[in-house]
């Protein structure tokens, strides 16, 4: 009850907000704080009967509880009236037995005066009126039992209950059914769909016949669907012998999909075509009523292109307002120096950029959940905000901590939920609704730094990757050989909140940096500090493949869109693309400016300088892979993806910082996208663009 009226509450408020009905929220939220039913919160209103009686305020405490008589007991049935004068009999010995024990005589004789017309007449009350003469009441046979606290808590326990069942009972709103129906037959659909799609996938191995190919990851992986979630139980069965030999060339050739679209737009030479029907389900399914609107926009867009297209490009050092009039092509006057020139033909127009500026030190992680509804960043002294920009930039709450925080990761299912990894051993499961910590894990005391969490889709398990401390406990220099410090990858499960297993990690155990799932979770991809990534089957919980990547640590990795590769950023300062179909083979290469892959430098008065290392993400695509936003010293840069030389061809600065950038993040929404660009001043820029179609 409590929560549902929670709910209608905060869709009032954004309601409110959306028409700017100002005063009549500043109205609404005063009314809120004075609301005598405390929103149905069972707990709100045992504290405030509390306060009353440990404030002795006997006149506060009777209108409360006929407020409450009138506004709820009254629709009880007359058989439960006998209860509610039961309760209301110990609400008043309660705090009779109150005054006594805090020695407040003064205040125990004024309620038996006040009281006696109303309760000379009532038999329970006949002995009490010789309480306040008793020398020593709590010894006395007749009224020990009351100043015991087993008394005390049975009564608060029963009031806690009665008024919770009487809400769930009134079914003023009933939303939690609803929404427990609806997400019942949620599960109940994603169940079938699955099946349904694990027969298909049976019958077209069955067909296949002599011409599979035996590979060392199971068959279940074959004809993975980047649309669909394809955790194809029905045919473990199937799984292939695995083998010790090296993957052959086309290791991954049944695994993956080959017909999807690559990077430059062009299918692979040797793969099918798609059929249609695939085809029409390429992008993610949109109403007719949302490509209107797109449509409208783009033609509103079209015109103004011509008129701003000779105009000066606007300063955006500063923060920007949303506005309803666009800027186009290179950023804030740092465009030409960095090399971003402004295509012919723009595929993104930026409509605004606003700052987030909660944070007072240099940020590390900045992620927005699944949904696109919260942002969770994480700065350097150990601070979380949890924050939304959709209607409006709001925090949401403010997450301290004792222990220093190096990692975080939002849970898939549900949402709500994140991962905070700290360097003492421990991750915490924190509720970023209820405000509070679900659980706490220690994970390793030999390897108490937390470097990396990802949650798998399926939302049932994560994995860690905990290392020790350096040997000479102090941050290593920021260029240096392939360290050597020793670290673990283990698998949690989310639900029991017990270790699974632990991963073997060749040639030796090393700290990994970054990890990250495929769509469905059935591959793992990890970077480490030895230079090396490893591919990680995650059915049958081995090493797939391992290759050394970089000259250097792997700081970000992340899958491509069609899962064909996997795109990699190291401390040579290298973007690369690597096959996995072809084990160490390099699809593409191209050399990022320092300030793009890091070690961060930020300069100041005085000499003062600022080192970070690498933690968050340093790379990330577009809802369709098409594009991928880097980070640079004065904002967020977004490149083409080419099949050519060079690899990545540079199209806009989103600019508005004054300190480096050290950790992206991009959300889509139809044709609308929002940019996370945070920085080590604490600044945290959205840019929101609009992708214009070709």
């Amino acid at each position: 009850m409590g929560s549902a009226v929670e709910r209608t509450d905060e869709h009032v408020r954004e309601y409110l907000l959306y028409r700017g009905f100002t005063n009549t929220l500043k109205n609404l939220d005063s009314e809120i704080k004075a609301d005598k039913d405390k929103g149905f919160r069972v707990d709100k209103i045992i504290d405030q009967l509390l306060q009353f009686i440990h404030g002795f305020d006997l006149s506060g405490l009777k209108d409360y509880w006929l407020y409450l008589d009138r506004r709820l007991f009254c629709r009880l049935e007359d058989v439960y009236r006998s209860t509610v004068n039961k309760l209301r009999a110990s609400l008043y010995r309660y705090y009779v037995i109150n005054t006594i024990q805090k020695g407040n005589l003064e205040k125990t004789q004024e309620f038996f005066q006040k009281q006696a017309i109303e309760l000379q007449g009532q038999a329970e009350w006949r002995d009490w009126f010789i309480l306040p003469f008793i020398p020593a009441p709590e010894q006395n046979p007749a009224f020990a039992p009351y100043f015991s606290r087993q008394w005390s808590d049975t009564f608060l326990v029963s009031l806690h209950n009665f008024l919770s069942v009487l809400f769930q009972c009134m079914h003023i709103l009933p939303f939690d059914a609803e929404v427990q129906k609806t997400t019942s037959l949620t599960e109940e659909n994603e169940q079938l769909r699955q099946l349904v799609f694990a027969l298909q996938t049976e019958s077209r191995d069955q067909k296949a016949g002599d011409e599979a190919v035996h590979h060392k990851l199971p068959l279940y992986v074959q004809n993975m669907d980047r649309l669909g979630d394809t955790e194809l139980d029905l045919v473990s069965s199937q799984r292939a012998v695995s083998v010790v030999t090296t993957p052959s060339r086309n290791f991954f050739s049944t695994f993956l999909p080959q017909g999807r679209r690559t990077p430059g737009g062009k299918a692979h030479q040797g793969t099918s075509v798609s059929s249609p029907s695939q085809a029409a389900v390429g992008r993610k399914d949109q109403p007719t009523s949302q490509v209107t609107m797109s449509n409208t926009l783009d033609a509103v867009f079209q015109e103004k292109k011509g008129e701003v297209a000779e105009a000066e490009p606007p300063n955006e050092t500063s923060v920007e307002a949303p506005d309803s009039s666009p800027s186009y092509g290179r950023s804030g006057g740092g465009g030409a120096e960095e090399g971003v020139g402004l295509a012919a033909e723009q595929p993104f127009i930026k409509l605004s950029q606003e700052e987030y500026g909660e944070h007072h030190s240099s940020i590390m992680h900045c992620r927005v959940d699944c949904s696109g509804r919260r942002v969770a960043s994480l700065d350097v002294d150990g601070v979380i905000k949890v924050w939304s920009f959709n209607p409006i930039m709001q925090t949401k709450a403010t997450i301290m901590s004792k222990s220093p925080l190096l990692s975080l990761e939002w849970a898939t299912k549900p949402d709500r939920l994140l991962l905070l990894g700290s360097g003492v051993g421990t991750v915490r499961l924190y509720d970023t609704e209820a405000k509070k910590n679900l659980y706490e894990m220690n994970i390793d005391e030999t390897h108490p730094r937390i470097l990396s969490l990802a949650c798998s889709p399926s939302g049932s398990s994560f994995v860690c990757s905990a290392a020790a401390v350096h040997r000479s406990g102090l941050a290593e220099p920021a260029h240096r050989l392939p360290t050597q410090v020793s670290g673990q990858l283990l698998l949690w499960d989310t639900k029991t909140v017990k270790q699974q297993l632990q991963f073997s990690l060749e040639p030796e155990p090393v700290a990994i940096n970054c990890t990250a799932f495929n769509h469905n979770g059935n591959l793992l991809v990890t970077g480490a500090a030895d230079g090396v990534i490893r591919l990680f089957d995650m059915q049958q919980y081995e090493s797939a493949m391992s290759w050394r990547a970089h000259d250097g640590e792997v700081y970000s990795v992340e899958f491509s869109y069609d899962e064909n590769t996997v795109f990699s950023v190291g401390e040579d300062g290298k973007f690369i693309q690597w096959n996995i179909h072809r084990c160490g083979v390099k699809q593409s290469e191209q050399v990022l400016p320092q300030d793009a892959t890091g070690p961060f430098v930020l300069s100041g008065y005085s000499g003062y300088k600022q080192v970070q290392v690498p933690r968050g993400r340093l790379f990330t695509f577009d809802s369709e892979g098409q594009h991928v936003l880097t980070c640079s010293s004065s904002g967020g840069i977004i490149y083409k993806l080419t099949n050519g030389d060079p690899a990545l061809e540079s199209l806009l600065s989103l600019g508005g910082h004054k300190a480096p950038v050290v950790t992206v993040d991009w959300w889509s929404a139809l044709d609308c996208g929002t940019c996370l660009t945070a920085s080590m001043d604490g600044k945290i820029k959205l840019s929101t663009l609009l992708a214009q179609k070709s």
